[in-house]
């Protein structure tokens, strides 16, 4: 793998033994082995296996918990490099909540509830890769979901349904936002809203979990579900912070967040540059490499300045996370829209240099390509990316 296109933001000493360490780990996972995870639509279990034996499943855990106690500046490289290592976006999603959906437990989680479960994933031995918010009537308007959970004795009834749940065939736990409070009962739309965490083989034993796979055409190894909630029972216990605020705990974590889903855009489009780069210096036509000619050359050029300058302005925001949280989230958002237009530009070129090999499965830059196109959508779409941009930073008129 080349990595002299990339290496060009500055690091500190404890990023770089994040970037080597990192390498080294998906250096013995090579293209084949994602192909063949792509094909197969299975999950890469030896890749997270290898990650989780190493601690980094616990990135974001604490010291004290068994966790590395590492901050969103560490975490951007390691998520950038297993997706330029040939992962691509679906390989660092693979991982993406097993992280990210510790933060909840860490911020706002019983001493109990942390206590027991957080060394267990640190170490590999539980996993919480899957997040319940999403709902096919509430789409982004995340304040209208419908999941009811009403207490009864020391125990929360569950009710409702989820889309687009992924990783839920991988985890040990969900961590589920449904309603405490009807919308119709609170005097902001935010209020009400709650967080807990769901032991799925429990529930699954209940016989109050049902779920259905979502038929996709990318991130084919990273599998997404369909949730039925019906009477299931969680106790009091596995409330994750205050009742009725659970929305605010949700978006506590997001701009940073948002800067790690960046940083994965900005691998993918390293990526997509480098395999470019490799076929135009390779590929022979009209007896000269095809890299010769500035009309592939160009586009090639083109997408690793705008990937670089992305990956500046995420480092930039990720070393400056204790900034007010206006200031975070306008440079969050800013990281993800550029981000992921710059990694689909680099993978529309990829497509291009490669001409009609460009769709042969064999040389993966059709896949980079369909995932670059949902960095689009996800976790947000770049609309409303642009929304928060506009009545945040620009003082535009809410435009939703």
């Amino acid at each position: 793998m080349v990595h002299r296109f990339r290496d060009t933001v500055p690091l500190s000493e404890q990023q770089r033994l994040v970037r080597r360490s990192i390498r080294d780990i998906c250096e013995n996972f090579d293209r084949a082995y994602w192909r063949d995870r792509a094909r197969e639509g299975e999950y890469p279990r030896e890749f997270v296996d290898e990650l989780a034996d190493n601690g980094w499943m616990g990135a974001l855990i604490p010291e004290e918990y068994g966790g590395a106690g590492m901050e969103t500046s560490e975490v951007v490289v390691m998520m950038e490099e297993i997706a330029a290592n040939g992962g691509g976006f679906s390989a660092a999603q693979a991982i993406h909540g097993g992280i990210y959906n510790t933060v909840p437990l860490v911020e706002y989680g019983s001493e109990s509830l942390k206590s027991e479960l957080l060394p267990r994933v640190a170490d590999g031995r539980a996993s919480i890769q899957a997040f319940g918010l999403t709902e096919p009537n509430a789409g982004s308007d995340s304040t209208s979901i419908r999941t009811r959970a009403e207490k009864d004795g020391d125990e929360y009834v569950i009710n409702g349904q989820k889309i687009w749940t992924s990783r839920v065939d991988q985890s040990d736990y969900l961590v589920l936002v449904a309603r405490t409070s009807p919308k119709s009962d609170v005097e902001k739309d935010t209020r009400g809203i709650s967080m807990f965490l769901v032991d799925l083989d429990d529930a699954l034993s209940q016989g109050a979990l049902d779920m259905e796979q979502i038929p996709k055409s990318v991130s084919e190894f990273v599998h997404s579900y369909e949730l039925w909630f019906e009477n299931l029972r969680v106790t009091d216990d596995h409330l994750i912070g205050e009742e009725g605020s659970g929305f605010y705990q949700v978006l506590d974590g997001l701009n940073e967040e948002r800067l790690v889903i960046a940083a994965e855009c900005v691998g993918l489009g390293e990526l997509a540059v480098e395999r470019a780069v490799e076929y135009a210096t390779e590929r022979e036509v009209f007896d000269r490499p095809i890299g010769e000619n500035q009309a592939v050359q160009h586009p090639i050029a083109d997408a690793h300045a705008r990937v670089q300058a992305a990956k500046q302005m995420t480092y930039d925001a990720a070393a400056a996370t204790g900034e007010s949280s206006a200031e975070l989230g306008a440079r969050a958002n800013m990281s993800k829209y550029l981000a992921a237009e710059a990694c689909f530009e680099a993978a529309d070129a990829a497509v291009q240099t490669h001409g009609g090999f460009g769709v042969a499965t064999e040389y993966d830059v059709e896949r980079y390509f369909r995932e670059a196109r949902l960095t689009r959508l996800v976790p947000i779409t770049q609309q409303l990316a642009l929304n928060y941009i506009g009545e945040k930073v620009l003082g535009l008129p809410r435009s939703y």
